[in-house]
């Protein structure tokens, strides 16, 4: 573990900034925690909404097996305690999209309890220090509805879409000291999140907001204040609150003022926070054990295929593709998103070899996905496409610079590389005698440098080596070249 270095520069001197974050993620599921509605995303206002979302008198939750299996896999994944007992709560206050009056949370026997997370602090840097991150707990909830303003000129509309759909908060211990911690920390957080398949991470859609905690202090002195900003929805937004936050309550504390906790908003497009509302501490919100639910037990039959289902982990991935060769940075970047990882498993599974799939998919795929403007997912090539792609290149049917056109007219036409290659006559030659002929003609028409190299030059080799490529249309095995030009040019 290393100590951060970050600080802001006060009047005063430096201060230390102190983070937690509160993340709220969608859990994966076809159904809402306690009812047998919808949980996608979209649709029609109150299209996803059953009796028991909207309150309808005498309905009766029904806890989702699913929700509760996801939210142990989880806590599975961050090497956290797993509560076999755990109870619901209401925690009671009245707003136009609750219906119920109430939501149902997990306040004192949470299902998760302590646990960890170690991240790296810059991935692109295989010697980059680590940190291991608290959680303090998992549990599950309910999320409430969404007030509509825009809908009507005078009145607030009403969408319980996402009542009732099922919530881990994932609560950090305040162990994050810049923004940069806590960047890496959501990022690893959620990356864990999508490789276990408990939420697919998207932020931007909302299945996936943190709560920021940010107070600020002299180096090792005492906690101060913290102030919260809710449901901020990316990464970024979350690092530029953080900074934009801990620097206004530095000039505040400075400037004879005293931080006050309160709840705060982050406005993306003027790059900071604003009050929403304070005296957090005075909420009484009562919460009390929800009488309709009985306490959750888990048995060792449910832990034990909890366990089983989980896939490898990131981590774990990573030290395996460095076992197989790979450098330590296409490792971290091929296991970062679950996605990249999923995808070169795939690769590999149809035979490639692990170093020329890695290289391959980091550069000429990604580069070739970045021009165009899509993600992986997109990618107008799958895995097995590409795979008889590189099939060609290693058996010697085509060299690396034909496999560069081939894979250009893949992404342009969707056809097969052998299709491809058969249909162009694109098939590497390995015709001696072909070569030795163009070979010939390049030093008949070169003597000058024929000589500078047999005096010495022997960068001048990949002159030679070019021409003859050219001569050839790229079609000649480079290994035939190089042994031809060696045994006329080394005389």
């Amino acid at each position: 573990m290393t100590e951060s270095t970050y600080r802001i520069q006060g009047n005063t001197g430096e201060w230390e900034v102190v983070i937690g974050l509160e993340v709220h993620a969608q859990v994966t599921s076809n159904a809402k925690l306690f009812s047998g509605a919808s949980a996608s995303y979209g649709g029609e206002p109150n299209s996803h909404v059953s009796l028991v979302d909207a309150a309808m008198p005498g309905m009766l939750p029904v806890p989702n097996r699913e929700c509760l299996r996801q939210a142990v896999r989880t806590g599975m994944a961050i090497n956290a305690q797993i509560n076999r007992w755990s109870r619901f709560d209401r925690k009671n206050y009245f707003y136009a999209d609750l219906p119920q009056g109430y939501q149902i949370s997990q306040l004192y026997h949470p299902i998760v309890g302590e646990g960890e997370i170690e991240v790296t602090l810059n991935e692109k840097d295989p010697d980059s220090p680590t940190k291991k991150i608290g959680i303090e707990r998992i549990h599950v909830e309910q999320d409430a509805g969404k007030l509509m303003h825009d809908q009507h000129p005078t009145m607030s509309f009403v969408d319980l879409n996402r009542s009732g759909v099922a919530l881990m908060e994932i609560v950090s211990r305040p162990d994050m000291s810049s923004p940069q911690e806590a960047g890496a920390y959501l990022k690893k957080l959620r990356s864990i999140l999508r490789y276990v398949g408990s939420c697919d991470g998207n932020m931007e859609q909302g299945s996936m907001r943190a709560d920021v905690n940010v107070s600020v202090r002299k180096p090792g002195g005492e906690l101060g204040t913290r102030t919260e900003t809710k449901n901020v929805n990316s990464i970024r937004f979350m690092m530029q609150a953080i900074e934009y936050e801990a620097q206004r309550q530095v000039d505040l504390i400075e400037g004879g003022g005293a931080v006050v906790q309160e709840t705060r908003l982050f406005d993306p497009n003027k790059m900071e926070t604003r009050s929403m509302r304070s005296k957090e501490d005075a909420h009484d919100y009562r919460y009390f054990p929800d009488p309709d639910l009985l306490p959750v037990e888990l048995d060792d039959a449910f832990l034990e295929e909890c366990k089983a289902s989980l896939p490898e982990l990131p981590d774990a991935k990573r030290k395996r593709y460095e076992s197989m060769g790979l450098t330590a940075y296409n490792a971290a970047v091929l296991t970062a998103e679950a996605e990249t990882a999923f995808w070169f498993e795939d690769l590999l599974g149809h035979g490639v070899d692990a170093k020329q799939g890695s290289n391959w998919l980091l550069s000429e795929l990604f580069g070739a996905l970045n021009k165009l403007g899509k993600s992986l997912d997109e990618s107008p090539v799958n895995p097995a496409q590409a795979a008889e792609l590189l099939g060609l290149v290693a058996d010697g049917t085509i060299s690396g610079s034909i496999a560069k056109q081939v894979f250009e007219i893949m992404l342009e036409t969707g056809q097969g590389a052998a299709a491809i290659v058969d249909e162009r006559g694109l098939k590497q030659t390995n015709d001696t005698g072909a070569i030795e002929a163009e070979i010939a003609k390049i030093m008949a028409a070169n003597e000058d440098k024929v000589a500078e190299y047999r005096s010495g030059k022997d960068k001048l080799f990949g002159f030679f080596v070019g021409q003859t490529m050219k001569a050839m249309q790229g079609k000649a095995n480079p290994q035939v070249i190089n042994e031809l030009l060696k045994n006329v040019l080394d005389v």
